[in-house]
């Protein structure tokens, strides 16, 4: 027969722990405190995760303790000395200047969508980019995001190609320099939370741009809800292309709720092989829960889901 410790070695780990902390509670909680687990998935999120009742700093608190390790799209000054209160990284800076890459000018979107009033991609839009590396370099956000802007009867994918390079080449030296990285994203073209008619609406075309500006500060913002909608393969698209990736958003396929059973996309499979693939850069949870939902519980569902 099995003595005690034997039988409390076979058992799996939460098991045994919670069997020795019937007997010494004080020595579990030690435990913990000491061993939490980690994950090879580097958690960033978005403020729409939390509901909208919150303040953000209880947002930055809440995600500091749940495993968060960054926000996107943090953009007011007075909320940055909170980010680092809480050991939070800016992960993706956004300028306010509402341009795009390529020069295309998409329909009106949301309010506040970053792909309004695309200008020519030698104009504002590039002295924006400028500013907004000396601020993200000295606030310690390594990542912009860039928008390639929409297509149109005027401007082909080919076009547009041409002048996200033109654009990339302009400003890459500086970004090099600052070490921040440009990320270009991937949008779907269906108008999805999207520009309907989206330049980058394929993986193909953001690869081809990055290979052409060959910059280890031009990478690919890969949103794969938008990946989803428009091409699927996620996880071969990964594998293949995971060296032109800066930075990834997630977001579940239909409705961009939370990444659970209720869609279409295997998250556990998705984030193992982001994982093996021994990828750096943060994972961004970039959708809002449903309104039936609790926001923490979802965001603690959805992180068990992806800590591989």
């Amino acid at each position: 027969m099995m003595n005690r410790r034997e039988f409390l070695i076979s058992l799996p780990v939460g098991v045994a722990a919670s069997s020795v902390g019937s007997s010494r509670p004080e020595a579990a909680a030690a435990m913990a405190q000491t061993s939490p687990k980690t994950s090879r998935i580097k958690h960033g999120a978005t403020r729409q995760l939390f509901g909208p009742n919150r303040t953000i700093e209880e947002c930055f608190r809440l995600g500091s303790e749940l495993g968060i390790r960054g926000f996107d799209f943090i953009g007011n000054p007075a909320d940055w000395p909170l980010l680092r209160k809480y050991g939070l990284t800016g992960s993706m800076y956004r300028i306010t200047y509402g341009g795009g890459i390529s020069g295309g000018r998409p329909p009106e979107g949301p309010p506040g969508w970053e792909a309004i009033g695309m200008k020519d991609a030698k104009g504002g839009y590039l002295t924006a980019l400028h500013e907004g590396i000396d601020i993200a370099a000295a606030n310690g956000f390594p990542n912009i995001i860039l928008m390639a802007g929409a297509r149109s009867a005027s401007l082909s994918y080919e076009q547009g190609m041409d002048n996200a390079v033109e654009f990339c080449n302009a400003v890459k030296s500086h970004a090099e320099d600052k070490n921040v990285t440009l990320c270009i994203e991937y949008l779907n073209a269906k108008g999805l939370q999207s520009p309907v008619n989206s330049m980058f609406d394929h993986m193909a075309w953001g690869v081809e741009v990055v290979k052409r500006v060959a910059s280890s500060r031009v990478r690919i913002l890969y949103d794969i809800y938008h990946a989803q909608i428009m091409e699927g393969y996620i996880v071969q698209t990964l594998r293949d292309n995971i060296q032109h990736i800066g930075h990834i958003h997630t977001g579940g396929v239909p409705g961009r709720h939370e990444l659970d059973e209720t869609q279409e996309l295997n998250y556990r499979f998705i984030a193992q092989a982001i994982a093996d693939l021994k990828f750096t850069g943060f994972v961004t949870h970039e959708w809002s829960p449903a309104p039936q939902n609790d926001p923490i519980a979802s965001i603690k569902k959805v992180l068990a889901i992806m800590d591989v």
